[in-house]
Parts: structure tokens; sequence; C-alpha cells
């Protein structure tokens, strides 16, 4: 029975809800599991044939579950597989050495994903940001379809900031209509205390999905440092965490790099 409950839970994550009612009826209208072979067409023509054989055989092979039994228990797999969408999902990110024993997406390949993602709004912060021709290709097409981009950088060292190379100017060149952010000066060292500086790296597109990094938006990054991630959708925390920057900009925490 294992084996069946184990396929009837991967139809519940592949199949569409609507589909799954259709099979699920179809299948509550069957006398045995002898007849599995009427509902087949049920499941849609770009369905997973290997899964759909699976299911059948593993039906065959036990005798415990009745044709509403299973009708039953596909119902529920669907409904668990809507509430995990709800609840978001999370992805491991890596760049650097592979162990070959966890698969695991790369760097550049999830933050390109994020960006082609958004459709109204896109928010990146990074500690520096330069050569880096993929990503400012995937912004540019991201303006291009009307998504409003604001990036959060370190100031360079000539305005207050911790690094020599100017990510602003960098990212004002590649894309012109993006609003850039610092960090203001009169927060950052607020106290008399040392200056801070933007350490953070992340994306989020539309409230919807984000991309949390140890990874800046430089060519080493992307493709030489090992640099560790996790990947956000669905869920609160996209929302959250676009809602934390915004609200950054709104009570002048970050301030547009004007020039």
């Amino acid at each position: 029975m294992d084996d069946l409950l184990a396929v009837i839970a991967e139809l519940g994550l592949e199949l569409h809800p609507d589909r799954v009612r259709v099979v699920a009826s179809n299948i509550e209208g069957l006398g045995s599991v002898e007849q599995f072979a009427l509902v087949r067409p049920s499941f849609g023509p770009n369905a997973d044939k290997h899964l759909i054989a699976r299911f059948g055989q593993a039906w065959h092979d036990t005798d415990l579950m009745t044709p509403r039994d299973v009708a039953t228990a596909l119902r529920g797999a669907s409904a668990t597989a809507i509430e995990q969408e709800r609840r978001g999902s999370v992805e491991l990110t890596w760049t650097g050495p592979a162990s070959r024993q966890v698969p695991i997406r790369h760097t550049e390949q999830v933050l390109m994903e994020v960006i082609n993602a958004a459709q109204r709004r896109l928010f990146i912060v990074s500690f520096v940001a330069y050569q880096v021709k993929s990503i400012s290709g995937a912004l540019a097409d991201a303006v291009a379809r009307g998504v409003q981009i604001d990036v959060l950088l370190e100031s360079s060292s000539a305005h207050g900031g911790k690094v020599d190379h100017d990510s602003a100017a960098a990212m004002r060149k590649a894309v012109p209509s993006a609003r850039l952010f610092a960090w203001s000066a009169h927060d950052k060292g607020a106290g008399g205390q040392y200056p801070g500086a933007v350490h953070a790296k992340c994306a989020v597109a539309d409230g919807q999905i984000s991309f949390i990094t140890s990874a800046n938006l430089t060519s080493a990054a992307m493709e030489r440092n090992m640099e560790l991630g996790v990947l956000v959708k669905g869920g609160n925390l996209p929302e959250e965490l676009h809602s934390h920057l915004e609200a950054l900009i709104a009570t002048k925490v970050l301030e547009p790099v004007i020039g």
C-alpha cells in the first residue's frame, strides 16, 4: 500500500486540481481496479504516462483499497498539494564545488528566474554590482515589459561608502530606468558608531518569489566563488521582504542616489 500512496501523492502534485477532480470522480465509478484502463483517458493527453502506469500497477499490487478509497486519497493528495503551494516552497541554491550528492541549482540561474518572473516590481539588494552581462540583459528585458526596478547598493568610497567601485554608476549605465538607492549616511552611522554597510544580498519579484543569497551581482559570485542561497516561492516571506524594503524607502532609511 505504501507504493500506491506514494504514487497518489505524486499525482496530487503533478495534476491540476480540476484534473484530479475528474479522475477521482471517474475512479469512484469503477467496479474494481480491473477496470482501471477505462479511466486512463481522463488523465489528459499531457499527463506523465509513466506515472500513470506506476499508479495502475501499484493499485493492482494491493487489494486493500477500493475505487472509492483511491478516489478519496487522490482528492486528499490534491488538497495537500494546494496547501503546500499556498505555504510556499524553499529551494537550495549553490555556486562552487559540486558534491554530486544533492541536486542544487546554480546561483545565476535562480537569480535570472526571479528577474524573469517579475511582472510589476522587482527589488534587488547587493553590496556591489558589476560585470554581469546576463543579469543586465534580464533586467533590460524586465524594463521592456513594464517592471519597476529598485536597486539598493553599497555607496562607493567617493560617496561615503565602503567600496572603491561605483556600483550605482554601473547599474545606471546598464539599466537607466532603475531607481537606485543607498543607505542614508545619517541612519548608517546612527549613535556615533562606526558606519555599517549594505551587506545584504537578495532579489524579490512582485512579493511572490524571493532569492536570499550570499552572492553579489558580480561575475565572480555567479561563476567562481562559493556562494549559498535559498529561493522562496509563495507563502508570506517574499511579500514581507518586499514590504520591508519598500518601508525603508518610505521612512527615508534608504535614499535615492542622485546623479
